[in-house]
């Protein structure tokens, strides 16, 4: 289950998942990040995952697929702010966040999520770099 929530600042995509995601909401999210990355430098994400139990193959290979076309585009991405009192977020937030910088993955709990928000529509302190850029680099 996918659903959208409503977020402060026009750069951020927030969402609520629940029950076993599959594929077509999977890409209706991805669409929204590719949408609001036309728009916006930097992209954050406010993710409540705590009722999410499961994806099925197909959304996950997808997920992963897609996850490996952003890693040349990570300048796009700010925060991710995942709002969840399952434990086994952390470790994985963490590894992210050392794995993918500049993007900047923290678990909030159930009881954070006005600061989860908060921390997710943050601006980045350096606009990310004209594509032009990048190119140069």
């Amino acid at each position: 289950m996918l659903e959208w929530i409503d977020a402060p600042a026009p750069h951020v995509l927030a969402m609520r998942l629940g029950g076993r995601l599959d594929a077509d909401e999977l890409q209706t999210i991805i669409d929204a990040i590719e949408a609001a990355k036309t728009h916006h430098p930097r992209v954050s994400l406010y993710l409540d995952l705590d009722a999410l139990r499961s994806m099925t193959p197909t959304a996950l290979l997808r997920d992963i697929g897609y996850g490996l076309t952003q890693v040349g585009q990570l300048d796009h991405f700010h925060h991710v702010a995942i709002v969840s009192d399952q434990h086994w977020l952390r470790p994985v937030a963490a590894l992210e966040s050392r794995l993918f910088a500049p993007l900047t993955v923290r678990v909030f709990t159930n009881h954070q999520h006005q600061a989860a928000m908060d921390w997710a529509s943050e601006l980045p302190n350096h606009p990310a770099p004209a594509a032009s850029d990048r190119r140069a680099g």
